[in-house]
C-alpha cells in the first residue's frame, strides 16, 4: 500500500496504541479531526481495557493484540504511544500490514533498534512520522529563513533550555519510567530522551543537522537527584559535520518551571524560540527586538494530508537519525552519576527534589553553548565524549 492510494476525501480509519496516559492526548486530537472528517477511529490497543467513563464515550472495537486490532478494522493508519521499548517491533507490526504509522518520540531506545525500525517502514512503502510535534511549528521554517537571509549574522552555535520540575511520584507512574534497563531491555527514558527530546530534536532541526550522518561528535553530562536510573539533570553538546555546535541543558528537578526554549546564536543578534508556545523573539543589531508568533500543523493532520495529495511528511525516521544518535550516546554513556546529598534537597509538600542553582545552569549552557562542569558547577563532572559509528544513509 502506498501513499498515492488513499481514498480522496474518506476519513482514514485509524488505531490507537496506548491511550493512556500521554495517550489521552492522541484521544482528543483523534477526536478534533474526526469532527474534521478526515480520520475515524476503529480501534484502541490497549493491555487493560479501556471504560466507557475512562474513554470519555462510546468505545471502538477494543484488543490487546495489536495485529489483530489492525486487521479486523481495516485500519489505515496507526498512532503508537506505548512504552519507549515497543515502540520498534509495533511500528513494524504496522508497516507489515500497510498501515501508515504516527510513532510517538523517542522513536527507539536505541540507534539499532531506530534502524531496524526505519529500514523496515521505509521497505513496506508505508509513510511514517515520528511525534515530535514542535517540528510541526510554523516557527522553524520562519526561523531557518532568517538564518538563510543572515538576519542575526553567521550562527556561532545553538542552545537550548529546559527547567521543568517533576515530582517523585513521575518516576513511579510505568515500570519503565525512570530506567535505562528495564528486564535486560534497553528503555533510555531521561529528560533529554524523553520529556525534553523536543529540545534536542528543534535544536538539530534549527542547525540543519537533523540526519544521522550530521554528526560528527558527542558530549554528555547525565547526573541525577532522584533515586532512579535515569538522568534527571543533564546536557548535550553536539558537533556537527558542518562545523557548527548544539548545547542543550535539561533537568526536571528545577526551582521553578519555567518554558523550554531553543537560542539561535549569531555574531550580529539571537532568535529565541519557546517551542512549546509557537512564540519567536528575534534581537539583532540596530534594531529594536521583535517577537514573533507562529501556527503549528498537527502532525497526525500533516500525515493525513500526505495520504490525499501528497504533503511533505514533516518528520520522517531519518529527519530524527541525529536526534537518535543523541539518544544512543545517552544509552552508552557510563550510568547517571548520583548528585551528592548536599546538592539537592526535596521542597516540603511537593513530593520532588531541587538541584538549588540548576534553573540558572540551564539557561547559562544554553547562552553559554557551555557544559555543566565547564560552568563550574561542583556536582559536575567532565563529558564524555561519543563519535558516531558509521552510519546508513538511506
Amino acid at each position: 500500500m502506498t501513499a498515492s492510494s488513499a481514498a480522496p476525501g474518506a476519513p482514514l480509519p485509524v488505531v490507537l496504541a496506548g491511550a493512556r496516559g500521554h495517550g489521552r492526548w492522541h484521544v482528543e486530537n483523534i477526536r478534533r479531526l474526526q469532527a474534521q472528517g478526515l480520520v475515524r477511529l476503529v480501534g484502541v490497543c490497549e493491555l487493560t481495557p479501556l471504560t466507557e467513563d475512562e474513554f470519555g464515550g462510546e468505545l471502538p472495537e477494543q484488543s490487546d493484540d495489536f495485529g489483530a486490532l489492525l486487521d479486523s478494522t481495516g485500519a489505515r493508519a496507526a498512532v503508537v504511544c506505548t512504552p519507549i521499548p515497543t515502540h520498534t517491533a509495533l511500528a513494524l507490526t504496522a508497516a507489515e500490514r500497510g498501515a501508515h504509522l504516527l510513532l510517538e518520540k523517542p522513536p527507539a531506545p536505541s540507534y539499532a533498534e531506530f534502524r531496524r525500525m526505519a529500514d523496515g517502514v521505509a521497505a513496506a512503502g508505508v509513510a511514517c512520522q515520528i511525534g515530535f510535534q514542535s517540528l510541526g511549528s510554523h516557527a522553524v521554517p520562519a526561523i531557518r529563513d532568517l538564518i538563510a537571509e543572515g538576519a542575526v549574522g553567521r550562527v556561532t552555535g545553538i542552545g537550548g533550555a529546559g527547567a521543568w520540575v517533576r515530582p517523585e511520584a513521575y518516576f513511579r507512574r510505568a515500570p519503565w519510567a525512570g530506567r535505562r534497563r528495564l528486564d535486560g531491555v534497553d528503555v533510555v527514558d531521561g529528560a533529554l530522551t524523553n520529556p525534553l527530546a523536543h529540545a534536542v530534536a528543534t535544536a538539530l532541526a534549527l542547525a540543519g543537522s537533523t540526519r544521522a550522518e550530521d554528526v560528527a561528535g558527542i558530549e554528555t553530562e547525565l547526573l541525577r537527584a532522584n533515586d532512579i536510573e535515569s538522568d534527571d539533570t543533564s546536557c548535550v553538546r553536539v558537533t556537527t559535520v558542518q562545523g557548527g555546535s548544539v548545547t542543550v541543558a535539561a533537568t526536571l528537578c528545577a526551582e521553578r518551571a519555567d518554558e523550554p526554549y531553543v537560542v539561535v546564536h549569531g555574531t550580529s543578534g539571537r532568535i529565541t524560540f519557546w517551542y512549546k508556545q509557537d512564540r519567536v523573539l528575534l534581537q539583532r543589531a540596530d534594531h529594536g527586538p521583535e517577537e514573533l508568533r507562529f501556527g503549528r500543523t498537527d502532525l497526525l493532520e500533516n500525515l493525513v494530508a500526505h495520504l490525499r495529495d501528497g504533503s511533505p511528511l514533516l518528520v520522517t525516521p531519518d529527519d530524527t537519525g541525529a536526534f537518535m544518535q543523541v539518544v544512543e550516546a545517552i544509552r552508552t554513556a557510563p550510568d547517571p552519576a548520583p548528585l551528592p546529598d548536599g546538592a539537592w534537597r526535596r521542597v516540603p509538600g511537593e513530593d520532588r527534589r531541587v538541584v538549588p542553582g540548576v534553573d540558572a545552569l540551564v539557561a547559562a549552557a544554553a547562552d553559554r553553548l557551555s557544559l555543566y562542569s565547564e560552568l563550574g558547577a561542583p556536582w559536575a563532572r567532565p563529558a564524555g565524549h561519543h563519535l558516531p559509528k558509521e552510519v546508513s544513509t538511506r
